[in-house]
């Protein structure tokens, strides 16, 4: 068996907020195959930078959203749980840390490679280890609205605890 390299491009803006550029990447609707071609970053949330990808927003999509995530490094999404949907991550680039349970108490430390699953109501933080690499990875969600149904949970890390 050979190896798989798998060349991820650095980021392209090192700004986290919650507006992208001044447009939305263009959905190709082949009949019933949709494709969105090498999208920009589109939003930020929580530490974390999102680059558009393919939800009910943009696609006939009724169950699933799918989108690319980088957390710089260094970078913490704050505590939260995923309100009656699972999510499936697969790390291309960096080492990430999910502190999780009730009350954050355990965890799993990830890397380039990893897939991991979180099922729904898990309270969970997400913590890129290097000071000098990002974390970047594809997140799949089995809702069709990428940003809904996400609450925040205690966490000592949050700057506003």
């Amino acid at each position: 068996m050979s190896d798989i390299t798998i060349t991820v491009p650095e980021p392209s803006t090192p700004e986290i907020g919650n507006s992208g550029p001044n447009h939305s990447p263009r959905t190709e609707d082949g009949g019933g195959i949709f494709c969105i071609r090498n999208p920009d970053f589109h939003r930020g949330w929580n530490g974390i930078r999102y680059k558009t990808g393919l939800s009910a927003s943009n696609v006939d999509s009724k169950k699933l959203s799918m989108n690319v995530a980088t957390v710089p490094p260094g970078a913490v999404a704050y505590a939260h749980v995923h309100v009656d949907f699972e999510v499936m991550l697969f790390i291309l680039k960096g080492t990430v840390r999910h502190e999780f349970g009730d009350n954050l108490e355990k965890s799993m430390d990830n890397e380039a490679g990893d897939f991991i699953f979180i099922k729904p109501g898990i309270p969970h933080e997400v913590i890129n280890l290097s000071d000098s690499e990002p974390v970047i990875a594809v997140v799949a969600r089995s809702d069709a609205d990428e940003w809904e149904n996400i609450v925040d949970v205690p966490s000592n890390r949050r700057p506003d605890k």
